[in-house]
């Protein structure tokens, strides 16, 4: 029998490797994990923790606009960009080292370097050492995509460098409609800049509910964001002032003190020797798993983002369990991917979970439609023009309610309770038999009860 150094090497240590690594290491297996940039992968480091702590730093100035219309004075407001990146970057140090800590503390050896696979059982660190291991996991994540056609895409920064800026940008241009590229114009524009949202497709979010993808657009425009779709990025040259001209396929040219692509990620695999153990991917390098992730490789997973399948940090962490219950507990799982809930941290975010209408109309015979479109309470005497829309899609032969769409503020929150329902299988005569919560804007989930004929 092979002796083997490791029973499981993980290389990246993001959200799904640390917790496969973890769970492994807790049912007896003997665990090392590689991580080349910082333990915490994406998510923690320069993702969805540090984005959303710029989010909420962006919603502040239009709180203090609101509070006005409550009494409230708010005239001599600053915001100092450098106290929030540096108070950003104490709390992403912070959680970098509750991550190692856990790691030692499940006896998880952490190697600092990068590892690339040299055959089915052995990595190889960047220092030249060679290590065995009887399984593999990869979990190496994704990376930003960057159109290398356009002349001087070097001059835009992306998701990466977004969150070390030196200074805030007073004009700022980003291309791309999904998240990350709404969630950083709604994050600038918050703080103060002047936004330019420039998308290729006629439609923002292309996969979410159509009511979903109408709606955010006119919040985008009320919250002063311009928007212009059916163009992209043509050329950027920099200027000697320091300011980028951006030059556009329908002829138009934006000047801005930054650029930001965000255009998409793709799975982090280039250089990582999947030829050596004959793994197959994508053409895209997205690696091929089954239902279990394993690859073509028999003792070789993936996964997370690397596999392109549902790119959530949440998901990621599940699929992580999932392997380890499989391979070192004896306890074959595999991930869900139904009804997950989403959010877009804009502003007004989105939360939403289950079947677009498109959707459930190419799937059910009979659809049902309920909607409720208003201003929340919260915005009247704030004078605030932002509106809530709420959303149900119901299958109309089992009265089964299989999504849940909302627009506005705290609709994230909404959402992660009512995946719970959709999860369930609830029907809407359980949804209108639940008491309200008067006043609040949650409860119009519960009293939409006149189906909407449009």
């Amino acid at each position: 029998m092979t002796d083997y150094d490791y029973d499981l090497f993980t290389i990246g240590a993001g959200s799904g490797g640390v917790r496969a690594s973890r769970m492994a290491a807790s049912y007896g297996a003997k665990v090392a994990v590689a991580e080349e940039h910082r333990v915490g992968g994406t998510c923690v480091i320069r993702g969805c923790v540090p984005k959303k702590l710029m989010v909420y730093a962006s919603e502040y100035g239009k709180s203090f606009q609101k509070a006005k219309g409550y009494g409230w004075e708010a005239d001599n407001v600053r915001f100092d960009w450098k106290t929030l990146i540096a108070n950003k970057d104490e709390e992403i140090d912070r959680l970098n080292s509750i991550y190692i800590r856990n790691l030692n503390n499940s006896n998880v050896k952490i190697f600092e370097q990068r590892a690339t696979i040299k055959d089915d059982h052995t990595v190889e660190l960047s220092d030249g050492t060679l290590i065995t291991a009887k399984h593999i996991l990869i979990a190496t994540g994704g990376t930003p995509w960057v159109d290398e056609n356009v002349p001087g895409h070097e001059l835009g920064i992306t998701s990466d460098q977004v969150f070390y800026l030196d200074q805030m940008p007073k004009k700022f241009v980003v291309t791309g409609g999904g998240y990350i590229a709404i969630e950083f114009a709604c994050i600038f524009k918050g703080l103060g800049a002047d936004v330019t949202l420039v998308y290729r497709g006629k439609e923002l979010l292309r996969y979410f509910d159509k009511d979903i993808i109408t709606q955010m657009h006119g919040e985008l425009e009320r919250l002063g964001v311009r928007v212009i779709t059916e163009s992209v990025f043509t050329k950027i040259e920099g200027k000697k002032d320091g300011v980028k001209k951006v030059s556009l396929s329908n002829g138009e040219t934006l000047e801005a003190d930054e650029v930001m692509w965000a255009v998409g990620r793709k799975p982090h695999t280039i250089g990582l020797g999947l030829e050596n153990a004959n793994i197959k991917a994508r053409e895209d390098g997205a690696i091929i798993v089954d239902e279990y992730s394993k690859t073509s490789t028999g003792n070789i997973y993936a996964v997370g983002d690397v596999t392109d399948r549902v790119n959530l940090t949440p998901v990621a962490i599940r699929e992580g369990a999932a392997f380890a219950e499989t391979v070192f507990n004896n306890n074959p799982q595999a991930m869900d991917y139904n009804d997950i809930p989403k959010a877009v941290f804009s502003q007004p975010p989105i939360g939403t979970v289950g079947m677009s209408e498109k959707e459930a109309r190419e799937q059910f015979a009979n659809v049902d439609i309920y909607k409720s479109d208003f201003r929340p309470m919260k915005n009247i005497l704030a004078k605030s023009e932002h509106r809530m829309l709420m959303k149900l899609v119901v299958d109309g032969d089992t009265d089964r309610v299989v999504g849940c769409h909302i627009v506005g503020d705290d609709s994230p929150e909404m959402i992660q309770i009512a995946a719970i329902a959709v999860k369930a299988g609830l029907t809407k005569a359980q949804f209108d038999a639940t008491c309200a919560l008067h006043p609040s804007a949650a409860e119009e989930l519960v009293t939409m009860k006149t189906k909407f004929t449009g």
